[in-house]
């Protein structure tokens, strides 16, 4: 049987999800608390197997809570709830220990299954939850990171400067600064200058005067 418990301060997600779990064999349903403090003093005399733990608490954040909870108590294992599917409380939650990463909007099926996984010590994640990692991982990997002197180069290059110009502006030589614009184009991707100065437009490394 798997025990589990609840911490989140509105009374109807308790209800909500007690309701969904109380007609499988194999969960426990063993009590809630409304906040941090009673959180922590209710693991003081029992600890569940799976603990569904809101990340916005009255008296704190569940992220540091969850922290805190598997430092005192690692055979607790913690799924985040919450209503926010933004990647930084999914991220922030999973590197303070979180075995996983439930919505409000859950279903049955989702819960007992996140529930089951964890209580092995597996770790699972809403769909909804999984697709918005990989949505900002791909930003991330797409993020263009520009150096000082690559950030000059474009800006001049948007202002109409020749090599030769840019060269003298800056006080480099006509090869280094040749350097940098076929670095540019291969970092933005970019066919021409043109190509170039449309690319970082976009990306809103350069603006329009």
């Amino acid at each position: 049987m798997i025990k589990v418990f609840i911490t989140d301060d509105h009374y109807m997600v308790v209800e909500g999800i007690r309701s969904l779990l109380m007609h499988d064999k194999d969960i426990e349903f063993i009590g809630s608390a409304s906040n941090a403090v009673s959180c922590m003093a209710f693991l003081k005399n029992r600890q569940p197997d799976v603990l569904l733990l809101d990340i916005n608490l009255p008296d704190g954040n569940g992220i540091d809570l969850c922290r805190e909870i598997r430092q005192l108590h690692p055979s607790v294992f913690i799924l985040g709830l919450s209503t926010f599917n933004q990647a930084s409380y999914i991220r922030d939650m999973m590197d303070n220990g979180a075995s996983g990463y439930v919505l409000k909007n859950a279903n049955q099926r989702e819960l007992v299954e996140a529930i089951h996984l964890a209580s092995i010590g597996k770790t699972y994640m809403a769909s909804e939850a999984a697709k918005t990692l990989h949505a900002a991982e791909q930003q991330k990997k797409n993020d263009i990171i520009l150096g000082r002197r690559e950030k000059e180069i474009l800006e001049l290059i948007k202002n109409g400067f020749t090599n030769t110009e840019m060269a003298e502006k800056l006080n480099i030589s006509v090869n280094t600064v040749d350097t940098y614009r076929k670095s540019l184009l291969a970092k933005l991707k970019a066919k021409n200058t043109a190509d170039l100065i449309r690319i970082a437009f976009l990306q809103k490394l350069i603006s329009v005067d």
